[in-house]
């Protein structure tokens, strides 16, 4: 018999989680113990079988080369010991064996490849069924489970994600949603949840799916940790765990298990409680929806201009780095005067602290009426509180943002700036995207950052295109100052689907010019423009600094959709004169 037939009349039950009971007799990742503690992985296997259950995971969860920081000879070894062994583990039982994949805890060009070489080990060792568990994406998935079909078309093949209980991923993502993606997926025979939230919260959750097109799956964790001496530790609730479990089999899941925390005790009583459940005594189970906010259809003044072919002027505009908001405010509203369409607004540009970009747009527009575009990074908050703050702008009416990395913190602690880039811009767009599609009340439009002064400008249109996948529409360049700048721009505009905002930024000395392009980050500035200054007065750098940015308004316009103009030391006069130029020249009529 295998899988598919044993769920035509019976549920499937999993073990639980191999890393709660092997961190208790060791610190070492319980991976690399398939090759020198073999006989303990044994044991544990054994005991989640004798505790009932019709299924285990291989001990391979992290085995990758990240997961275990080795190259892929080591990782290759512990998949190979670590199936063996499961193998082994249900001898003369009917017990089914699980390929098991974890998540590979970074994205690049080779992250695919490396999937695709640990599922040819698997395949070469055997294996009939496959888990991918633990997903934070649904993005290699469907093409993965074809490599594997394409091998052996009776695979059976499950995936699972892990949500929180509000039901997004820890990369942003809306469970819904890739749980529809994945339904019509066919290459993948079961999907479901595991993970991150407790057994009460994803019975409830799984109320909202469609349970009777594929099999479906919950494996909770045994509730949520307290750190003891160091340590992650569960309290025991296996019989709140197995009642929880018991109820979602009634609504319609085919399989459960344990993830996090769950004891081969929490499987016995599991199982103890579906030998009374029948598949046809099943509860009339109706999908219930959390109810979704009524969508409003207020314009967005920003994109509408966008989309009638008038080229909007957004201004940058620091914060203060003090509570003294009279000039910030003041300046905005002479800008407002002026002709600025648009006030952006920096998330403490440099990595540092200035009042906070999303109240005080949500004060400028409330108080001055001028549309803000609030820049969001992903430097200082993991998504849950970047979603918090996302609702907040959205009941407040705020509908364009500007998501960017963000300049990381200066540290000598690696693994600090590894930990921040791993929630990067593009992530940040999906997530908006994927909460304009479920929970906003208005759709935000997304922007993103665009580097005209990178060296290797192939790359960045790589990462724009990646952006736009995302959902970002429209992209804000870095100051344009060099010739290599403009070419960069005429490239992007001819190869991106995407709004584009050419950046301008008025010089205002001498020593303004020497220290943007050997201090900024992302700004280069002519050596001929820098000359210019030399031995200029205030006055006559600040009438330079107009002509400068005109001339490159004008160079620049028809490759543009809109100007972005960054104000350097709070000089709202310069920009005032700028603002004038393109008024004349371009808006005269209109």
């Amino acid at each position: 018999m295998n899988v598919s037939e044993f769920l035509d009349k019976n549920v499937l039950i999993f073990d639980g989680a191999m890393g709660t009971l092997y961190g208790e007799l060791s610190n070492e990742k319980c991976e690399l113990a398939n090759l020198n503690d073999n006989d303990r992985i044994i044991k544990i296997h054994k005991r989640y079988i004798k505790a009932g259950c019709n299924a285990i995971k291989s001990n391979t969860f992290g085995a990758n080369t990240i997961g275990l920081s080795e190259d892929f000879n080591m990782v290759e070894k512990c998949i190979r010991y670590g199936f063996k062994t499961a193998l082994n583990a249900v001898l003369n039982t009917n017990v089914f064996v699980f390929a098991d994949i974890g998540p590979i805890m970074k994205n690049d060009e080779n992250t695919f490849d490396e999937y695709c070489r640990i599922i040819d080990v698997f395949l070469d060792e055997g294996a009939e069924n496959f888990l991918f568990e633990t997903f934070g994406s649904d993005e290699y998935l469907d093409k993965l489970a074809q490599k594997i079909k394409n091998v052996n078309p009776n695979a059976f093949i499950l995936t699972q994600f892990a949500v929180a209980p509000d039901g997004f991923t820890r990369q942003g993502l809306s469970g819904e949603l890739m749980f529809s993606r994945i339904l019509s997926s066919d290459f993948i025979d079961a999907l479901g949840f595991n993970c991150v939230s407790g057994a009460k919260h994803l019975c409830d959750y799984i109320k909202k799916f469609e349970l009777n097109k594929k099999p479906v799956s919950i494996m909770p964790n045994a509730g949520y940790p307290t750190i003891v001496r160091n340590k992650i530790y569960f309290e025991d609730n296996s019989e709140y765990f197995s009642d929880a479990l018991a109820k979602a089999v009634k609504y319609g899941v085919k399989i459960v298990g344990g993830c996090c925390g769950s004891t081969p005790e929490y499987i016995r009583k599991t199982a103890l409680k579906l030998e009374n459940i029948s598949t046809e005594s099943k509860e009339n189970h109706k999908i219930i929806s959390i109810p979704s906010v009524e969508k409003s259809h207020k314009n967005n003044a920003f994109l509408n201009m966008i989309k009638d072919g008038i080229k909007p002027i957004a201004v940058e505009l620091d914060t203060p780095i003090n509570a003294n908001i009279e000039k910030f405010m003041e300046g905005a509203r002479r800008l407002k005067i002026a002709g600025a369409d648009a006030i952006t607004i920096a998330d403490c540009p440099l990595a540092r602290a200035r009042a906070d970009s999303s109240l005080i747009a949500c004060k400028i527009k409330r108080e001055l009426g001028i549309t803000p575009i609030v820049h969001m990074t992903c430097r200082d908050r993991n998504i849950n509180a970047t979603k918090a703050l996302l609702l907040g702008l959205n009941i407040e009416g705020i509908d364009n943002v500007l998501t960017v990395t963000g300049d990381p913190v200066p540290s000598p602690l690696r693994d600090e700036i590894k930990a921040f880039f791993s929630f990067n811009s593009s992530v940040l767009a999906r997530l908006i995207t994927e909460m304009n599609e479920t929970v906003m009340k208005t759709p935000f439009h997304i922007s993103g950052a665009l580097n005209v002064n990178a060296v290797n400008f192939e790359s960045q249109l790589k990462k724009a295109e990646n952006k736009i996948k995302n959902g970002v529409k429209t992209f804000f360049t870095q100051p344009i100052l060099t010739e290599s700048a403009f070419n960069n721009l005429k490239t992007a505009k001819k190869s991106l689907d995407a709004n584009i905002f050419g950046g301008i930024i008025p010089v205002v000395s001498y020593r303004n010019a020497c220290f943007m392009k050997n201090e900024i980050s992302g700004i280069d500035v002519d050596d001929y423009i820098i000359e210019l200054y030399k031995d200029k007065t205030r006055e006559e750098s600040t009438e330079l600094a107009v002509k400068i940015s005109k001339s490159i308004v004008n160079k620049i316009e028809k490759y543009v959709d809109g100007f972005y103009i960054l104000t350097p030391f709070n000089r709202v006069d310069i920009i005032e004169k700028i603002i004038n130029e393109i008024l004349n020249n371009y808006r005269d009529g209109i």
